[in-house]
């Protein structure tokens, strides 16, 4: 049995909306669900209810300025993977308040979310117990810096999958490199991904898995980029058994 509550965190000058689904038990671990470009916290709701109901807290979140489903106001111009993770950061000190928690929490984060969630556990792997990637979009630098190589040269504003980006996205790429810190990230991480992905090549998820210390890679034959239903099971029989390794 679990419950499921719809709650507002403020991070800044924004706010996000967010749903907190709380397993029936005293004490709980918890995972933080990161959605992917232009998603919103619908996108996990069924995973982060499989885990609630088998005793792991779990909350999905809207990123403020990340398209259509977001209700925040905050302008889609104003957003960048910097934006996302001071949130996500915002979202993980909220868990941290819930009655039961226990203070163990992971992070799972999907495409461009995945891509905000390896960043959160870079800058706080203090507060993390483990982190799980779905298809993480860690080619997001490399796909921008090669479409736009002169930043003086940058529009104002770019439409990208019908979301209107500021260049400020962009820019904010430059010099990004994920994979620096890696080795650096002592956490248990876990990375699943389709090898049909013609979105993010499957190849950016293999060399994470080599980077960081502990990871290990689930690769699934003939999977996009987002799983079919029957897959996302499997990866949440598979999230669920990583949390319990890792408790």
């Amino acid at each position: 049995m679990m419950r499921a509550e719809a709650v507002k965190i403020p991070c800044g000058n924004r706010t996000m909306d967010a749903d907190v689904y709380r397993p029936q038990a005293e004490r709980f671990p918890a995972a933080v669900f990161c959605h992917g470009f232009g998603g919103g916290r619908e996108d996990f709701a069924e995973a982060a209810a499989f885990l609630a109901q088998n005793g792991v807290g779990a909350v999905t979140f809207t990123f403020c300025g990340s398209g259509a489903r977001d209700k925040s106001g905050f302008p889609t111009a104003e957003m960048t993977l910097f934006t996302e993770r001071e949130e996500l950061f915002a979202v993980m000190d909220r868990v941290k308040t819930l009655a039961g928690f226990d203070g163990r929490l992971f992070l799972v984060g999907g495409s461009m979310g995945g891509m905000v969630a390896a960043m959160a556990a870079e800058s706080r792997p203090e507060d993390i117990s483990g982190l799980a990637l779905l298809y993480p979009a860690f080619c997001i630098p490399d796909d921008w810096n090669a479409r736009f190589p002169d930043g003086a040269g940058l529009p104002e504003t770019i439409e990208q999958w019908g979301v209107t980006l500021g260049k400020k996205f962009a820019l904010a790429l430059r010099g990004l490199d994920i994979y620096a810190n890696m080795p650096r990230v002592s956490l248990p991480v876990r990375l699943f991904h389709g090898t049909e992905d013609a979105v993010v090549p499957p190849s950016y998820s293999a060399r994470a898995a080599e980077t960081y210390p502990h990871a290990g890679l689930v690769t699934y034959a003939g999977e996009g980029h987002g799983f079919s239903q029957p897959t996302m099971r499997d990866v949440e029989e598979r999230l669920l058994a990583f949390i319990g390794k890792n408790l």
